[in-house]
């Protein structure tokens, strides 16, 4: 097979169990986002985008709908006789078969499927971020400065440093020091889990960490510190766009109002930089004579009747006559029927909210049993997908609704559904 510069290995196998029923049936990266995208569009247009044509996505937790939302990559333009997409689960082999024990793991396990390809670097990425990122400059820095690895990093808020992985720097960007999650960190330099490695030396690495029985096969907690320690040079590469971790309710929720407050950020309009998504073959949305749309994004098949403000909303979803819908995401082929009022609320795939049905921190009498803190915040209701919730029902924020049994039947959920492909 002919050499390639760089291969991108994108890292999509993680169950994001912190958002909740949106996760149930779905890995992580499969969950729409900007009303007609998945979050997994991100890492993949980026690779397009920066003339990367061999891309392995590892899969493992509930992986039908992603694989089946990738396919064979055409909609990405990495559909190729020589390169292009391989989906790469855990797979038997002679020494036998294991899960994915953790992001290092993945890769070793892969080990084959790279050497193949022959790369002088191999660019890991995660498959759950929401950024427009040119990993061409990245490589630039990482070739120029002779480095065995190059992170790219963001500068956070020093109060939200102890929640992310901390690279401490010299003067030159070399990096002297990885902290994960400190609780006084010396640096505010967060890892974006974007890493390019010189294959070479990451293969001998990725070798003597699975053959250490004490390591939890993951880069930022062995490999980076293990590198550091045999005296690699590690290159920290400063992004300064927009970037995005939706791992929870609130981050997910506030990177879709993103779109529609701070639209110059995270440009999805820009033609020099497409975020690519595989095509619903949806009719044109419709907006009715009687309906409001304000400040909110719509696509192809959606059809509005009543009121949408500051909201996104996704192909095939409905929102009916007399209905108010506010501060909201529509996830595809959600039903908000007539008289219902929704604020800050996450509707999943194919849930149909009855009639009249009120939802938010403001609503009086709200039933508080399906209020879910543990999950939710800042007033964000979240609906499971494929669910029919009975008419004329109040709720308080903050709720979190999903049958705790498959096929439950009560007051609020009439009926759940397992889901096929969108």
């Amino acid at each position: 097979m002919p050499k390639q510069q760089m291969i991108a290995m994108i890292l999509a196998g993680g169950q994001g169990s912190r958002l909740g029923v949106l996760t149930e049936y779905i890995a992580k990266p499969a969950v729409p986002y900007g009303s007609k995208y998945r979050i997994i569009d991100f890492a993949l247009s980026n690779c397009t985008n920066s003339g990367i044509e061999t891309v392995g996505v590892l899969t493992q937790y509930s992986p039908l709908e992603l694989n089946s939302y990738i396919g064979n990559g055409y909609s990405w333009d990495l559909d190729r006789n020589i390169g292009g997409l391989s989906i790469l689960p855990p797979y038997q082999s002679l020494e036998g078969s294991d899960w994915y024990k953790g992001t290092a793991n993945a890769i070793y396990q892969n080990i084959t499927f790279i050497d193949n390809h022959n790369p002088d670097y191999v660019l890991v990425l995660s498959g759950d971020h929401i950024y427009k990122q040119d990993y061409r400059e990245m490589l630039r820095a990482h070739i120029d400065a002779e480095a065995a690895a190059t992170i790219a990093v963001r500068e956070v808020p020093w109060e939200e440093a102890s929640r992310f992985g901390i690279m401490n720097t010299d003067e030159e960007g070399n990096i002297i020091e990885f902290e994960e999650k400190p609780a006084n960190p010396k640096s505010n330099l967060a890892s974006m889990g974007v890493y390019i490695f010189s294959w070479k030396i990451l293969r001998e690495h990725l070798i003597a960490d699975e053959n250490n029985p004490d390591s939890r096969n993951d880069f930022g907690q062995n490999i980076i510190p293990a590198m550091l320690g045999d005296g690699h040079k590690l290159l920290a590469f400063t992004f300064d766009g927009y970037w995005k971790d939706v791992g929870t309710i609130f981050s997910l929720w506030e990177s879709n109002m993103d779109l529609l407050d701070r639209p110059q950020e995270i440009n999805l309009k820009d033609a020099m930089w497409r975020i690519y998504c595989r095509n619903t073959l949806q009719p044109s949305h419709y907006v009715g004579e009687n309906a409001s749309v304000t400040d909110s994004i719509l696509t192809d098949g959606v059809e509005v009747y009543g009121s949408v403000k500051h909201s996104v909303i996704s192909s095939g979803a409905v929102v009916e006559e007399g209905a108010e819908v506010t501060d909201s995401i529509l996830m595809p082929g959600a039903v908000v029927k007539k008289g219902c009022k929704i604020d800050k609320c996450i509707i999943g795939i194919d849930t149909i909210i009855g009639e009249n049905v009120e939802v938010g921190i403001a609503v009086k009498d709200g039933r508080e049993d399906f209020v879910n803190e543990k999950f939710c915040s800042d007033g964000i209701t979240v609906f499971g997908s494929g669910l029919v919730i009975a008419d004329n029902v109040k709720l308080k924020g903050n709720s979190m609704l999903f049958p705790k049994d498959e096929g439950q039947v009560c007051d609020v959920i009439l009926e759940s559904t397992v889901l096929g492909i969108i």
